[in-house]
């Protein structure tokens, strides 16, 4: 694009300057009006650490230090992110605030809510599991201190009813109670109460809640809330994290119950069997009357019990391995399965964490979905090949240790048989004792387990630590931001502007000016284009006319002239025959015919006007009225008589249809059209036409022939051989480019000779070359506000 094109381009936008400022000074105000009623939305945010687990293992960490293991501390931070903003916890927080009943003072434009502080209180007669389910809105309207109105539409007529009073409603009997302290300020207001079902106000605020790390390897989690009212957004973030801390406490205390209840009930079994040994041995020595054997086979006894101790303790794993796999095959459900029972196999610990957790989501999701969920469904599939594991591994554990146990008997067996040489008293009680010190140790075993599981619940502590409460990020609302507000509407005020033109201009197919019209007609020349008139503005131009017309006219003279000179040179006759023609009637070829004539009879020329459009003839009308200061008697026989008349009868001679008047001053001769013939393409024909062009043309200096449109019949065409020039009439904003196509299409056949086009009827904004350059004489100055 050149620099001619470009500035072309940017004046079709800037000459419409005003319909930017219009479009700026309307989205402004638009602007303004959303600023005003725009409800304004507060940012709180929240700052929480998640506290790693103090048995993590040390390797482990070492290995994330050396980052050997990729990001596991990233991965766990997104799974709590994941739990934190779970539906659940969610939820909870909507039930504990009671964020599913709002209450709104209904306005004008708006209504407000109001949180917290409310004017009275709601007691439905129905379950609170029921109406958390439903959806419905009610209007109360305080009227005094003991009377309120009641409605359950905005349009239904208000129903008076007193406090305490039972009021029945679909959703169950509604009994309101006033909040006396602050009632009075609500007095004559009408507030709507709105039930939400308590999903859809948890999944709002989930999905308005943002929860992100600090960092990529940071524990600090960043959580994020906006809500018209600041206090609401404050105490959402906070319930949330006290939520999220709560169920980490109640998942750790569900553990330690399973495990304290799986070891008080191997501690009863134990302590009867404890019980029965110990009556056993005090049986024996009672009968046997023992008393001590510890100085006999004291180095027998050295040498079994290193290998005692390993039996033991092998015998120890194999009856919590046996317990456990018991218990396992009992379980039919997916409840949580004790941990740290004192197992040494860490891959059955691991696993039963893993089953653990995986459970306890379980668990947490059954409270918003059914066991046909999905996700629940996935869980089961995962617990049941985590028990199945398990078990397989207690199999195995338990076969291991089996084979040790016996191992180790084997070995003692032989150990002792030295010492079964001593008197079978001693060998008896010896078993006696061993079977009491092994159920000992087993029962200390669990007593000390158990103490230590009751620790571990007594000293749970939450999954994080909370660095920063819920707090405004800052005290102006985040939303709607007015900077943004007030540059988005100036650039939509600009854009939508912009948009219209550039439409209009890419959907226009019309002649708006000599130079649109230049750019399609390239080497035939436009003489000139007229400028557009108002309704009180003159059609004729008088003489010493200085206003925009004349000056056009003036140059279209000038124009006209130049070609007739230039086209002279080697042509016979005075080459001054000029015919008026267009593509349809409408586009002013007859306006700019008499006006020609007009401009030109201002210099003192002869000049003749012609009306050829013998089907549409308009002179008749033209030269009547007040723009005719005086007419002139035919000197001709047939003073009525027109170029049809001339056509038809060969006893009318050219002098008797010619017409001298005195327009404005300017003294022209006009032949009219005469009677509307009813085979006019024939008349046309006619020796006779050819026999009026050549007299006229050595009578005057200018012969101004008004022909009919072009594209409509052809009886322009029948005469066109008869003309030196023809200009073709456009009318700004009504001729198509197609239409311009037609003559030069005619032209390139040879059918039409020495084609010259006029642009008419071109606005203000447009008149001059590209719509640059004014005429400057007498111009029409449009008022700042006309468009």
């Amino acid at each position: 694009m050149n620099e001619d094109n470009f500035g072309d381009l940017l004046k079709v936008y800037t000459k419409r300057w005003k319909w930017f400022l219009l479009g700026v000074v309307m989205s402004i105000f638009f602007a303004i009006l959303y600023l005003r009623y725009a409800t304004e939305e507060y940012q709180a945010q929240a700052k929480i650490h998640i506290i790693e687990e103090q048995n993590a293992s040390s390797e482990l960490a070492a290995f994330n230090d050396l980052q050997i293991l990729g990001k596991g501390g990233k991965n766990r931070v997104e799974d709590e992110i994941e739990i934190l903003n779970s539906r659940s916890n969610f939820i909870e927080v909507v039930k504990i605030l009671k964020l599913n009943v709002k209450f709104k003072v209904v306005g004008n434009l708006k209504s407000s809510e109001i949180y917290k502080v409310r004017p009275f209180n709601l007691n439905f007669t129905q379950n609170d599991s029921l109406i958390n389910q439903e959806e419905f809105t009610f209007f109360i309207e305080p009227i005094d201190k003991t009377n309120f109105g009641f409605t359950l539409s905005e349009d239904e007529p208000i129903q008076n009813f007193t406090y305490g009073e039972n009021i029945n409603t679909p959703y169950g009997d509604l009994i309101v109670t006033p909040n006396e302290q602050i009632l009075s300020g609500y007095l004559d207001k009408k507030i709507s109460i709105d039930f939400i079902p308590v999903f859809k106000v948890a999944e709002s605020y989930q999905s308005k809640t943002i929860i992100q790390p600090a960092g990529d390897l940071s524990n600090l989690i960043t959580i994020s809330l906006t809500d018209p009212i600041p206090r609401k957004a404050i105490d959402i973030l906070n319930e949330l994290v006290s939520v999220y801390n709560m169920n980490a406490i109640e998942d750790k205390k569900i553990i330690a119950d399973r495990t304290s209840n799986f070891i008080n009930e191997r501690i009863l079994d134990i302590s009867s069997e404890l019980s029965s040994v110990d009556q056993d041995a005090q049986e024996f020595k009672t009968e046997k009357g023992i008393t001590d054997l510890a100085n006999e086979s004291n180095i027998a006894l050295n040498m079994s019990a290193a290998n005692r101790q390993e039996l033991d303790n092998a015998k120890t794993q194999l009856n919590i391995a046996s317990g456990m796999r018991e218990y396992l095959s009992d379980e039919s459900g997916f409840e949580v399965l004790p941990a740290n029972v004192g197992l040494s196999d860490q891959s059955i610990a691991s696993a039963t964490a893993k089953y653990n957790e995986l459970a306890l989501e379980r668990k947490r999701l059954l409270k918003s979905a059914d066991a046909q969920n999905p996700i629940i469904v996935n869980l089961d599939e995962q617990l049941s090949g985590l028990k199945e594991t398990i078990q397989s591994s207690l199999s195995g554990v338990e076969r291991n240790l089996g084979l040790q146990v016996n191992n180790l008997s084997g070995q003692l067996s032989r150990i002792n048989s030295k010492i079964y040489a001593a008197p079978s008293t001693s060998r008896q009680l010896r078993d006696i004792e061993r079977q009491q010190q092994t159920t000992e140790s087993l029962f200390l075993y669990l007593l000390q387990k158990r103490e230590e599981s009751q620790i571990s619940l007594a000293s749970s502590s939450p999954k994080s630590k909370v660095i920063d409460q819920a707090h405004l990020q800052q005290l102006e609302p985040v939303k709607p931001k007015k900077i943004i507000t007030y540059l988005a509407s100036i650039i939509l005020g600009l854009l939508v502007p912009f948009g219209l033109i550039y439409a209009k201009d890419l959907l226009d197919n019309k002649i708006h000016n000599k130079h649109s019209l230049e750019d399609i007609t390239k080497d035939v020349p436009v003489l000139g284009e007229l400028p557009k008139l108002g309704k009180r503005d003159a059609k004729l131009i008088t003489k010493d006319d200085r206003s925009v017309l004349a000056e056009s006219l003036r140059i279209f003279r000038t124009n006209l002239d130049y070609l007739i000179k230039s086209k002279k040179e080697g042509i016979q006759g005075k080459n001054n025959k000029v015919f008026i023609t267009s593509s349809v009637p409408g586009e002013g070829k007859t306006f700019i015919s008499t006006n020609l004539a007009m401009i030109l009879a201002s210099t003192h020329k002869k000049v003749l006007l012609i009306g050829a459009d013998i089907r549409n003839p308009k002179f008749y009308s033209f030269f009547t009225g007040d723009s005719v200061d005086k007419m002139k008697s035919g000197a001709g026989k047939n003073k009525d008589a027109g170029l049809t008349e001339f056509i038809f009868n060969d006893k009318i001679e050219v002098k008797d249809i010619i017409n001298p008047m005195l327009v404005h001053h300017n003294t022209i001769d006009v032949i009219y059209s005469g009677k509307i013939p009813p085979n006019p393409a024939e008349l046309l024909m006619s020796p006779r036409v050819e026999e009026l062009f050549d007299y006229v043309s050595g009578m005057y200096d200018y012969v101004i022939v008004d022909t009919a449109p072009l594209m409509v019949v052809s009886d322009t065409l029948l005469i066109t051989p008869y003309a030196d020039h023809l200009v073709y009439v456009t009318r700004a904003g009504v001729t198509e480019t197609k239409a311009v196509e037609f003559p030069l299409q005619l032209l390139e056949e040879g059918k039409l000779k020495n084609l010259s086009f006029v642009v008419n009827d071109v606005s203000l904004d447009n008149l001059g070359y590209g719509g640059k350059y004014g005429y400057g004489y007498s111009k029409t100055t449009k008022k700042w506000w006309k468009f």
